[in-house]
């Protein structure tokens, strides 16, 4: 059950999950887009934000570049890592250079919050090994709480809940399966949080 938590809510898909919860309450987030758009850029974000870097990073065990694709070794995740900021910074620039969306726009915000949380992961990586799942999930939660205060109607009061939950479920798998100390879980849910939060405060 670990394993599998610990897959469902791996990293590379929480970017997924965060453009379908805002399909379904936060339109605005996809600003300018069309609404009938959303679903299909949330197919192109699961591409290039899962698919793509996971591609990538079997081929790096293809190569010998890391030992496996848990990468539990902290130094095997440095390349992964360094590799999937660069991509994801990349996406973010095409988006930005070669359609519509502008600076000013909510959606280029939220990719470079996304941006924003892998890099901040990576660097930590290159001294400490800290807990990606976790950072990940709390990055989320970090993001969705000050949006509450944005949507009026209340909609993401019980998606933010539920992530908060899902949250501490997912530090617990990480535990269970002894990829992580309580130290790496607690740094990598500590980071998570205050960079979402930050990083929305600044750009919204």
């Amino acid at each position: 059950m670990a394993r599998f938590i610990s897959f469902v809510f791996h990293p590379l898909l929480l970017a997924t999950y965060m453009f379908t919860l805002f399909a379904l309450v936060l339109p605005w987030a996809f600003s300018p887009l069309k609404e009938d758009g959303h679903f299909k850029f949330v197919m192109l974000i699961f591409c290039v934000t899962f698919v793509l870097p996971s591609l990538n990073i079997g081929l790096f065990k293809a190569f010998g570049s890391i030992k496996s694709m848990a990468m539990e070794d902290r130094r095997d995740r440095v390349i992964p890592f360094i590799f999937v900021t660069i991509l994801y910074s990349a996406i973010t620039y095409l988006f930005y250079s070669r359609t519509r969306i502008g600076i000013h726009d909510s959606l280029l915000k939220f990719l470079i919050i996304i941006d924003v949380l892998m890099l901040v992961g990576t660097l930590v990586t290159l001294f400490y090994k800290v807990s990606i799942h976790t950072l990940g999930m709390w990055g989320l939660v970090g993001i969705l709480l000050p949006l509450n205060k944005v949507a009026e109607d209340g909609s993401l009061f019980y998606p933010t809940i539920a992530c908060i939950a899902l949250a501490g479920v997912v530090m617990s798998a990480r535990l269970q399966l002894n990829a992580h100390t309580p130290r790496e879980v607690m740094v990598g849910s500590i980071l998570g949080l205050a960079t979402g939060c930050l990083s929305v405060f600044f750009l919204f």
